[in-house]
């Protein structure tokens, strides 16, 4: 086995090698929403948009399961590497192939025969019930691809191969892109064509990402590698625990969102339909910047596991200041565009009445406020993930979604009303962002003493 660059070259080059493909990934991975989304709304109207924001949590939940087992794995993939335990790692490849396997039928069997309660949980109207069940029934088959492909994604990028990881997720994309229009305007299959391209395009990115298994670069998988061993996987689980759970924190506060804006909103001038369709909006338009955030973290993960492991300790402080430099940069951009471009922004995915646009740009303006610091919280959560602490790792990733977000999110509207739903997105993202510098401020402290103790023994 050949030396693993990650160990000597120079971080800001290894970050640009890793990230990007990682970034371009999740934000094509985002085009599946974001596509459909575009689409519906121009082709079947406000509410098939609002169908496909209650059908949202199904993809949010099957992004947890594949981060539980995709980024735990891959942590603890890094961490062999950079300890040379190469049978190990092996092992570990195969163990979790066959975990996300299980889990995605599983996951497909159970939405399918809970797919009504469950929408009308995620805050499905009657009106929109009928697209919803359209569009989920399909995309759910598309599951356990999903799954599979973003779990060994995050693998292959580990391996050292981040552009085969990205050409996983685009080409799938792509395809999708493609079919959308000709399904929903040519065929004129509505919320079952946007769906059905869904699923083609994460079937062949599954296919793309299941030929690496024989082309890892680092190990070599055999027929003995693929066995399950339950407390490897639970090893694996407690890796991935704090991205898994942010997921889920994202899919209940996404609930809890859809219900409050239903509620208030029927109490005011702009109707229940109205806010949970601009919700939709709002939030997936949020998720481009969220993608690239994570894409950034995913391709700095690798580079801390592998020095952690090797006790590079300041390798790791480097790898981590830059990503946040580049976080910052991003999230910037982001904050101008939500302010400064808002209309044009949602007039993408389709029309409405005055009504509708006064909410959604209100909704953009206000409930984004904060995203120049939003990043900090998610990179800090995978930063502990990626040194094996895992347990503050969890604790991060659930600061802004449940301890702060959906207590604001209940508690704010009883004063403000449907506004105050609003405020509680830029309150969150600051006191998350707070806590997330302090709790890295200390690790510092801790790996300038292991790094100092280090040298006193050499």
């Amino acid at each position: 086995m050949h030396e693993n660059p990650l160990g000597y070259e120079k971080i800001s080059k290894l970050l640009k090698k890793f990230a990007i493909p990682s970034i371009t990934a999740m934000l094509v991975g985002s085009l599946y929403n974001i596509v459909d989304q575009v689409f519906i709304g121009q082709g079947v109207g406000y509410l098939g948009n609002a169908a496909t924001n209650v059908s949202y949590p199904l993809s949010t939940i099957c992004l947890a399961i594949a981060l539980l087992i995709g980024i735990g794995s891959a942590s603890r993939f890094s961490i062999y590497l950079g300890e040379k335990k190469y049978e190990r790692a092996a092992s570990l490849v195969g163990n979790a192939v066959l975990m996300m396997t299980l889990a995605g039928v599983i996951y497909l069997i159970i939405g399918e025969c809970l797919l009504s309660v469950l929408l009308r949980v995620f805050g499905a109207t009657d009106e929109v019930m009928p697209y919803a069940v359209e569009y989920a029934g399909i995309t759910l088959i598309g599951m356990p691809f999903l799954i599979l492909t973003n779990g060994i994604s995050n693998l292959i990028r580990a391996d050292g191969s981040p552009k085969y990881s990205m050409f996983c997720m685009v080409v799938g994309a792509i395809v999708n892109t493609i079919l959308d229009p000709i399904f929903i305007f040519g065929f004129h299959w509505g919320v079952f064509g946007a769906a059905l391209a869904t699923i083609l395009g994460q079937i062949l990115s599954f296919f793309i990402a299941f030929r690496y298994l024989f082309h890892f670069q680092t190990i070599q998988l055999s027929r003995s590698s693929f066995h399950l061993d339950m407390r490897d996987n639970l090893r694996t689980m407690y890796m991935g625990t704090s991205s898994c759970i942010n997921q889920v924190a994202i899919t209940f506060v996404q609930i809890i969102l859809n219900n409050s804006l239903t509620y208030y909103g029927a109490l005011s001038v702009y109707g229940s339909d109205v806010p949970l369709a601009a919700c939709g909006i709002v939030m997936k338009t949020n998720a481009i910047l969220l993608s690239i955030i994570v894409g950034i973290s995913q391709g700095v993960q690798p580079i801390i596991g592998y020095n952690f492991g090797a006790a590079r300790y300041d390798r790791i402080r480097q790898a981590y200041l830059m990503a946040i430099k580049w976080n910052f940069v991003v999230s910037i951009i982001g904050f101008c565009l939500f302010q400064f471009c808002t209309y044009p922004i949602i007039s993408i995915f389709g029309s409405g009445d005055a009504l509708y646009y006064e909410f959604s740009v209100s909704f953009m303006r206000t409930f984004l406020f904060m995203v120049i610091v939003n990043g900090v919280q998610l990179l800090s959560s995978n930063f502990f993930t990626a040194i094996g602490k895992a347990l503050k790792g969890l604790l991060l990733s659930l600061t802004r979604q449940v301890f702060f977000l959906i207590p604001l999110i209940l508690l704010l509207p009883l004063r403000f009303g449907i506004n105050g739903i609003l405020y509680a997105g830029p309150i969150a993202d600051f006191v998350a962002f707070v806590v997330s510098v302090i709790f890295v401020w200390k690790e510092f402290n801790h790996l300038k003493a292991m790094e100092l103790q280090q040298e006193r023994l050499a």
